[in-house]
Order: C-alpha cells, then structure tokens, then sequence
C-alpha cells in the first residue's frame, strides 16, 4: 500500500471532475459551439472554488502523507477549521498554522 494518498478526497474528485467538465466544455467551445466559450472556463473557475470550499470544510487534506486510517474518501479531516500547516488554500482563507520549522538564530564566535 502507498504511503500517501494525493488527491484522494472528496474536494480533490469533485473537483477534477468538474475541471474536466469544465475543460471538454471550453473544447467544445473552440470548436464551434459558441456557449462554451463562456461556460467552459466558468466551469473550470467554479471547480477551483467549489474544490477549494471543500478542502477548508474538511474534506480535503494537508500537505503531505496522512496515516493509513485517514485515506479512505469518506474521512472528514477535523483539524481543516485551524488551518493546515504550510497549505497555500489555507494561508489563502486567511487560516493560519506554522509548520513548527525553527527561526535561524545567529552564530555568536
């Protein structure tokens, strides 16, 4: 079994499949349907922010590997109201939690 488990939660399947939704709308778009010139990348701006929303309702994840017991789909990840430490979504929605990565001190000789 894989240590880490990217991508797969509820805010990252939703959203991928809206971004493709999304994507093969705006194809349709270049190719001559009109609307989706306009609705392709409205999808697409709607699967960043439903996504996004998701991650900062706990079903998303934090950067990096989970334990084993967190991977399945369906777990809610209860620390997302304090921010995750170093997660760009959440420096975003203004949620913040220092990795614990020490200041640099001076040298004194």
């Amino acid at each position: 079994m894989v240590a880490t488990d990217e991508g797969h939660t509820l805010a990252g399947w939703v959203g991928c499949a809206l971004a493709a939704v999304g994507a093969a709308t705006a194809g349709l778009g270049i190719i001559g349907w009109r609307p989706g010139l306009w609705l392709g990348p409205a999808a697409l701006a709607l699967a960043a922010l439903l996504a996004w929303a998701l991650h900062l309702a706990g079903w998303g994840k934090p950067p990096g590997p989970r334990p084993a017991g967190q991977h399945p789909v369906g777990v809610r990840d209860m620390t997302a109201r304090e921010g995750h430490a170093d997660c760009v979504g959440c420096r975003l929605a203004g949620r913040r939690r220092r990795s614990g990565v020490a200041a640099p001190v001076p040298v004194k000789r």
